[in-house]
């Protein structure tokens, strides 16, 4: 009845990174780190593992000598982040069954 929630999206802040990237494709470190209010060392750490997981891929270069870290959701964070939200609302839903 109950469907499996993906462990690495059950992570809030991960989840925050996942929900702005599903809307906007791409987005800068200080973009994201702005709007989920994490600090940057916590934000670097949930984005090298969805980066592991191979849901987002993160571009690293610079712009005007400063460094420039965009990251922007894959084919497979978009499945993803899709069967999340199914399987969350599964949850939600089962009174209507």
């Amino acid at each position: 009845m109950f469907k499996d929630l993906d462990p690495i999206l059950h992570s809030q802040l991960r989840l925050a990174v996942m929900s702005l990237l599903i809307s906007v494709k791409e987005a800068e470190f200080t973009f994201i780190r702005e709007k989920t209010k994490a600090t940057a060392g916590n934000l670097s750490v949930q984005i090298q593992k969805l980066k592991d997981a191979g849901y987002i891929e993160v571009n690293k270069q610079f712009k005007d000598n400063y460094p420039l870290t965009t990251c922007s959701i894959t084919k497979k964070g978009i499945d993803a982040f899709e069967k999340y939200v199914k399987a969350l609302q599964s949850y939600l839903n089962t009174d209507k069954k």
